[in-house]
């Protein structure tokens, strides 16, 4: 479980495709600080297992599914990457409760700096995550938790804070780049009880 507050922008190093997806070697230091094998990391909100430790890197694999499913797989070398250890219990819940399980794959639509430094973002979304975007609820973009600020027939949109756009990948990310998307899980859970009825 995460929170969707990015600890730390790093860094892709290596991918080294394979017949099972991809090995992703990414440079970063402070996820890096307590990580053993075996422990989880979310990158651009997608959570990888950690396979291998370096001096200043590690390593995951990213099967066919991962790839498929998420904006992984059209990472490359050097591109800038969010980073989130999970949750501890007693941790501050600084963003919302993010899984770590990318819903789809949705696109930066435009950009628009405002006076006060921020920036409207506008993110087209595959229809069939729509009914679970509110206006001022929950979303995960890139393993960032924003708060959405209007809703379209095709998507939303989200006010970006400066801090934000330097300390994640959104400050680079321009029109036309793919974004993962997770809805909040809270929705999900509330449709499922309301359609599926009393046992």
């Amino acid at each position: 479980m995460f929170t969707g507050i990015v600890e730390e922008l790093g860094r892709v190093r290596a991918l080294h495709p394979n017949e099972g997806g991809a090995r992703i070697e990414i440079d970063a230091a402070v996820v890096l600080e307590d990580a053993v094998m075996g422990a989880s990391i979310a990158v651009n909100g997608c959570c990888l297992t950690v396979v291998e430790l370096g001096d200043g890197w590690w390593a995951a694999d990213a099967v066919t599914e991962t790839l498929v499913r998420t904006s992984l797989g059209a990472l490359g070398v050097g591109d800038p990457v969010n980073l989130e250890r999970p949750l501890r219990l007693a941790d501050r819940l600084g963003g919302h409760l993010v899984q770590g399980h990318v819903d789809g794959v949705g696109e930066l639509v435009d950009r628009t700096p405002l006076p006060d430094g921020s920036t409207r973002m506008r993110f087209w979304l595959p229809a069939h995550l729509l009914r679970y975007i509110v206006e001022k609820g929950s979303i995960t973009v890139d393993g960032i938790s924003l708060t959405v600020a209007a809703v379209h027939e095709d998507g939303f949109d989200v006010a970006v804070i400066p801090h934000t756009l330097t300390v994640t990948n959104l400050g680079a990310r321009q029109p036309g780049a793919p974004i993962n998307l997770e809805v909040d899980v809270l929705a999900k859970y509330v449709e499922r009880l309301m359609t599926e009825g009393t046992p």
